[in-house]
């Protein structure tokens, strides 16, 4: 039960274990739905909802977030214990953007040590950016 708080942990001997695929997979679910249910809230939009895996097709973990000025956004959610890949990430994100056919694609990556998903990190293109706020089409 204890390994579940951590990404990486040390049992009792002092030996520093990793995560396991298992705990990293609930992790990554977990973070999914408490961005999911945060978006939702303080959007105020019900439509905004964890995302089916669709494989090679996929098109974001996070469904329902839309910009007025832009449309619809990817949401790509990383829990990777305060780890940052960036640039893979970002390259996952612009793939997902382009199976939905999304304005922007956006990672949301959680920040070790912070559980309030408000807390989490964005990531995004500065060519993402300029169109979310209306100035690239």
């Amino acid at each position: 039960m204890w390994r579940r708080f951590s990404a990486l942990w040390k049992n009792y001997a002092g030996v520093t274990l990793s995560r396991t695929r298992a705990s990293a997979k609930a992790a990554g679910a977990s973070f999914e739905r408490a961005v999911a249910d945060y978006l939702a809230r303080v959007l105020e939009d019900d439509r905004i909802d964890r995302r089916v895996k669709r494989g090679a097709d996929d098109r974001g973990d996070i469904a329902g977030v839309r910009s007025p000025i832009c449309g619809r956004i990817v949401l790509e959610s990383k829990d990777y214990g305060g780890q940052y890949h960036v640039t893979e990430w970002l390259n996952e994100a612009e793939v997902e953007r382009g199976n939905d056919d999304a304005a922007v694609g956006v990672v949301v990556a959680k920040r070790r040590g912070k559980a309030d998903p408000a807390q989490a990190v964005v990531f995004m293109t500065l060519e993402g950016f300029a169109r979310l706020v209306g100035g690239v089409d």
